[in-house]
């Protein structure tokens, strides 16, 4: 029998690892999502304004992905296991402290830091080792992962209103920590795997931990460029969307409907895109790009959608904007995470997630506060939009600079499986081949 080459085992536990980080995906950013269902009581408990009470989940949010990277460097060093465990407690007694607290002050340091902590060591390294275990389906494998932020929102935001009306915000904040509680056995299922191309020993030095090295090599330097710019806009209809339709003239349940037909585009998009990405009739790189480019125009017609004539319209092209931006933005979020084996190697991944985390939040904290600044100078979100989404499009213009992110004259040779430490992306060498005139090798490359 011929043995098996080394290499991610394409299946087997990893989907057990895929549904585990499901789960992580969905008790952090769907939990997140949900959690501003409770400001209003806080703001009327603590006597604050909406803008104060705001900062409890920006802050938890901004220490979830800025802080990522050192989740990425002590899962290298110890192993995604021990350190997403430690996160999940880390996450429940967040919310235990908060639900004691005495002022915003505890609010902020009980859910926005420790909390906030507790979840940047589960993402990063639970979504790097789910690369680890897939290469040819690994695509189709991160956008089943990603979908639990929607899936957790449909399910955690009723059940949040429910436990608000029930036991007050003190009693929802307590149970909400029994339930981050299960990252602990999600962290437990994320069985170590060696792989070729592995290191053989834990990378020495603060810098080589937190993988700041990989910025060394250009492609990746290019990809956190682009990614950054792209974060500048990406996350503003998380926050304004349901306020532009409002403005735009819908009603409240209006309003709803539009953030509720961009959500489910965007989980459906995220398994769809990964199927095809998994194909491999397109290079991941362009994918990126492309569907980069699009998000980035489905923010732009949101900006520029007229006015619905009355409160009790259906809003039609304001819901087919939101739609489009759906779908590409949840055919966009796979292929962020999927393309970096390829990148930098699956030796890499993890570090290279917590970086990526650690960019998105550079323009995440960047894009809310331009975009309602602009809404205050301008009276509408228009300009937010059309500014975002241009964030959005420069970011996918330097995407190109990516390898295979442009069509070549004429396709070069590739190897049928590429070694998993070298990666899709990575440089291959030329492929001699034997002209069809004579004996003598030619370079098959490609213009």
């Amino acid at each position: 029998m011929t043995p098996k080459p080394p290499g991610p085992p394409d299946g087997g536990w990893g989907w057990v690892v895929a549904a585990a980080a499901f789960a992580v995906n969905g008790l952090s950013y769907g939990l997140l999502r949900s959690l501003g269902l409770a400001l209003p009581d806080l703001a009327e408990h603590f006597d604050r304004s909406t803008q104060d009470t705001a900062w409890v989940s920006a802050l938890a949010l901004a220490v979830q992905q800025a802080a990522s990277p050192v989740g990425s460097a002590l899962s290298t060093r110890w192993g995604a296991r021990p350190v997403v465990m430690v996160g999940g407690v880390l996450t429940s007694l967040g919310f235990v402290f908060s639900a004691f607290a005495r002022s915003l002050l505890h609010l902020y340091l009980g859910l926005g830091v420790l909390a906030g902590s507790g979840w940047a060591l589960v993402f990063a390294p639970a979504l790097g080792t789910l690369s680890r275990y897939f290469s040819r389906r690994r695509v189709l494998a991160v956008g089943l992962a990603l979908t639990g932020n929607g899936a957790s929102s449909l399910l955690l935001a009723p059940t949040l209103q429910l436990l608000l009306d029930t036991f007050g915000w003190r009693g929802a904040l307590l149970l909400l920590g029994a339930i981050t509680l299960h990252l602990a056995p999600c962290g437990a299922l994320l069985r170590p795997l060696v792989l070729p191309g592995d290191a053989p020993a834990p990378p020495r030095g603060p810098l080589a931990a937190l993988g700041l090295d990989l910025f060394a090599r250009r492609a990746f330097l290019v990809f956190a460029l682009g990614t950054a710019l792209v974060g500048g806009g990406y996350f503003v209809p998380y926050v304004h969307l349901a306020p532009h339709a409002l403005d735009r003239g819908l009603g409240g349940y209006g309003a709803a409907l539009v953030v509720a037909v961009a959500a489910v585009g965007d989980a459906g998009a995220r398994l769809i895109s990964g199927w095809l990405a998994d194909q491999g009739w397109v290079p991941l790189s362009r994918l990126l790009a492309v569907f980069g480019a699009l998000t980035g125009l489905g923010l732009l017609a949101v900006g520029l959608v007229p006015l619905v004539g009355s409160r009790e319209g259906c809003g039609g092209p304001l819901l087919a904007a939101a739609g489009a931006y759906g779908l590409s933005a949840g055919s966009y979020a796979p292929l962020v995470f999927g393309v970096l084996p390829g990148l930098v190697g699956v030796g890499g991944v993890v570090q290279a997630t917590g970086l990526v985390m650690m960019l998105m939040s550079l323009g995440g904290l960047l894009g809310p506060p331009l975009s309602g600044f602009l809404r205050d100078e301008t009276g509408d979100f228009t300009a937010s939009f059309l500014t975002c989404g241009s964030f959005i499009l420069s970011g996918s213009f330097i995407y190109m600079g990516l390898p295979g992110a442009l069509p070549s004259c004429r396709p070069a040779s590739q190897p049928a499986t590429p070694p998993p430490e070298r990666g899709e992306l990575l440089p291959a060498p030329q492929v001699a081949l034997l002209s069809p005139g004579g004996p003598q090798p030619t370079l098959d490359t490609a213009c």
